[in-house]
């Protein structure tokens, strides 16, 4: 601490000598959107809707993550199962059907599973220059998982110097909130010469237990105990405060460092290390589950997620016969996982390890054609899964093997290639279609050390076709009409296939090598009216079709229905393409502008969605099509001052419209008049304020969750924050 405290002094002291100045206020994505195509693009002329942020905007509403920074932008809805956590759900898909990209690579891999995610927390909110999430299928350009949109993020640039002398540009951030007593510190440097940058970036995060909100909500929200090891003996233990929810906080260390090398005008080449790791993060909605009256767990955490990435990246951009600009991109991952549970009065810690190595490339070009644009590309990916299990117990340190999670040394593969041509048939109209091909593979062995599986291996060979084709009129200049049909897939990978696990207490889900790809269409039109610096209203409807869509659903093993799992006789479950579900909705963005500085914007999202429950026959509720959700914020800006006064609102979801999956999950849920699970509406109050006291120097501050509301976001293990003051100070060279 005291040499982040020290680099903060010295970045400070620069800042007060250097003459050039970093106002946040002027860095936006202006009209120009990248994650559509993989190139930048007039937004006025893409179909898709597009929801973008900005750097000003992470750094004035102060995201403790990634998953919050998308949550603040009042389009994504977030479901955290722990504080370390935070699952993206995009127009009723979450998890593996929707994807991750950073700076132009998959994040992805093959053990992604159909539960909640938390892998977006590896991307560090303050290493991030603008993300872009594109909703909407977008398998096109982007392959498998690409179902419900991509969440597109863009890493702090690696800038280079316009003139003679050094470049040097950099930042140094502190940042406290009250709620899980954050102690955020983050440091980035720039030296950029004409041909070549470096740019380092390093952020420490350090968070609590989590302290919930008084007024409003259930009793059975609270934390009144908690499992400790006492004299060697598990021992449950009354909360001093049952507002603060014990065992939740954990820690997170992110790291980034590029180095840019531009020979001529023609080349751009750059190289970049990616390092992300929490520390052991606490899985809270475990913690609190009860068995025959007590606590079931004495400890269910995640080991440290560990994610590195080496990337490669090479810009061609002069005009040959086959491209105008082309980009390879060569990109390897390493990710790590772990998770450890120790039932409450039992010595023997369970701890499954999973290990994937991933490579993947991709080129990409542009080539322009009469008076349109072709768009198009190659991808190829590889992972490999490693996955362990062991058995420790704790009294005498005997050390034995267990089953794994996934069949060790599993391999899923993807290959496609794709093609995309946007035409301006006139000023007023634009047309944009294209086609992609993608095969996958996957291969694996199980092990039938532990469970005498009736199967010894699963092996997938699998093609796509995937397409899309959009339309954009512009009758007049502040009209914009959109239509837009596309279709996505997802091939299963290793979680589906091979995954052996507890689902929730009593049901134990087992690999399915029989399982095939599910498929998607989706079906938009959109209207926006912009009258700049006046008014602005976007408004999306859209309909999702999946068919043979992965679902989890009872079977049998070796002729039972039943297996010992644990110690514990628990129903058998496996992912099987034996649903239809459909999605559609309605999303709404406004903002109008009075005296100036001022505006009112608000995002309104209404998603519902079905899936076949073949236990009934009958359609049921989606699992992830969330309630209305939405936000309205009353801003204030000038060149130094900014201020904002927003609510953040979601209906409730009733027993009878939960997800049979959901309402099997009694420890989460509030219970209504009858005594059966569901999701009560809520709402919060926030204040956010920013103030630039000079050229170099930024402070800001939050007052969320003015009213003190006790609240769970639906589908969330964990209860979110109280009352929560948050300050940092920035000081910018």
């Amino acid at each position: 601490m005291k040499k982040a405290l020290l680099l903060f002094a010295c970045l400070y002291g620069c800042a007060q000598l250097h003459a050039q100045t970093d106002s946040t206020a002027d860095k936006t994505l202006g009209e120009v959107v990248i994650s559509v195509s993989k190139w930048e693009q007039k937004l006025n002329e893409v179909p898709n809707k597009i929801v973008k942020v900005n750097k000003y905007d992470i750094l004035r509403n102060n995201p403790q993550t990634s998953a919050d920074l998308l949550g603040q932008s009042g389009s994504v809805f977030i479901q955290k199962s722990q504080l370390g956590g935070g699952s993206p759900m995009i127009r009723g898909f979450a998890t593996n059907r929707v994807l991750l990209v950073v700076d132009g690579v998959r994040m992805n891999n093959a053990i992604y599973r159909s539960g909640n995610l938390q892998n977006v927390i590896s991307i560090d909110p303050l290493s991030t220059e603008a993300a872009e999430v594109i909703f909407g299928p977008g398998s096109l350009i982007y392959g498998s998982d690409a179902i419900g949109g991509v969440m597109d993020f863009h890493t702090l640039e690696a800038r280079l110097s316009k003139t003679k002398k050094m470049l040097l540009k950099g930042s140094a951030l502190g940042r406290y909130s009250t709620a899980n007593k954050e102690k955020t510190g983050h440091i980035d440097l720039n030296l950029g010469w004409k041909k070549w940058s470096l740019l380092s970036s390093l952020t420490y995060s350090s968070f609590d237990d989590l302290k919930m909100g008084k007024n409003g909500g259930q009793d059975s929200y609270l934390r009144p105990e908690y499992v400790e090891r006492i004299n060697n003996k598990d021992s449950i233990v009354k909360n001093s405060d049952p507002r603060i929810q014990r065992f939740s906080g954990y820690d997170q260390l992110n790291f980034q460092q590029k180095v840019r090398f531009k020979p001529n005008e023609y080349w751009d080449i750059l190289y970049s290390f990616t390092h992300a790791k929490t520390g052991d993060a606490p899985r809270y909605d475990r913690l609190i589950q009860y068995r025959n009256g007590n606590l079931r767990f004495a400890e269910w955490y995640y080991g440290p997620m560990i994610w590195n990435m080496h990337t490669l990246n090479f810009l061609h951009s002069k005009k040959t016969g086959i491209y105008d600009d082309a980009r390879l991109v060569v990109a390897l991952q390493d990710y790590e996982e772990s998770r450890i549970d120790r039932t409450r009065a039992n010595n023997n810690r369970n701890k499954q390890t999973e290990l994937v190595d991933a490579i993947s490339a991709n080129f990409d070009a542009t080539k322009s054609i009469g008076k349109g644009q072709l768009f198009y590309g190659l991808e190829y990916v590889h992972n490999k899964v490693g996955s362990l299990g062991e058995r420790t117990n704790i009294s005498t340190g005997a050390v034995s093997p267990m089953v794994s999670r996934y069949p060790d040394g599993s391999t899923w593969n993807t290959m496609g290639v794709y093609g995309s041509y946007k035409i301006n048939l006139n000023p007023k109209l634009t047309l944009t279609t294209g086609l992609r091909y993608s095969y996958n593979t996957l291969d694996a062995t199980f092990d039938t050390t532990f469970i005498k599986f009736p199967y010894k291996t699963a092996e997938l060979r699998d093609g796509a076709v995937t397409g899309n084709a959009g339309i954009v009129f512009r009758p007049a200049e502040t009209w914009q009409l959109n239509g837009n049909i596309s279709s996505g897939y997802r091939m299963p990978n290793v979680d589906d296939i091979g995954k052996l696990f507890e689902s929730v207490p009593g049901n134990i889900t087992i690999p399915n090598p029989e399982l095939g790809p599910e498929y998607a269409w989706n079906f938009e039109a959109g209207v926006i009216k912009n009258i700049p610096k006046k008014f602005r209203l976007e408004l999306n409807v859209f309909h999702t079709i999946l068919k043979n869509a992965i679902v989890r659903r009872p079977t049998t093993f070796n002729g039972a229905d039943s297996i010992l799992f644990d110690n514990i006789m628990s129903r058998v479950e496996a992912l099987q393409n034996l649903a239809k579900a459909t999605v559609s909705g309605v999303q709404v963005s406004t903002e109008i502008f009075f005296k100036p500085g001022f505006s009112l914007q608000s995002h309104a999202n209404w998603i519902g969605g079905k899936e076949t429950d073949d236990t009934k026959n009958e359609q049921v509720p989606l699992r992830h099509a969330p309630p209305f959700y939405g936000s309205t914020a009353l801003k204030f800006r000038d060149k130094k001052f900014s201020a904002e006064l927003n609510a953040q609102y979601n209906s409730q979801i009733k027993n009878e419209d939960l997800a049979p999956s959901e309402q099997a999950k009694t420890d989460i849920y509030a219970k209504d008049g009858a005594g059966k699970p569901y999701s009560p509406g809520w709402y919060t109050l926030n204040l956010k304020a920013a103030y630039q006291l000079t050229n170099n120097l930024l402070v800001t501050g939050g007052f969320e969750n003015i009213t003190n509301q006790r609240y769970r976001p639906y589908s969330s293990g964990i209860v979110a924050a109280g009352s929560n003051f948050i300050f940092s100070v920035r000081a910018s060279l």
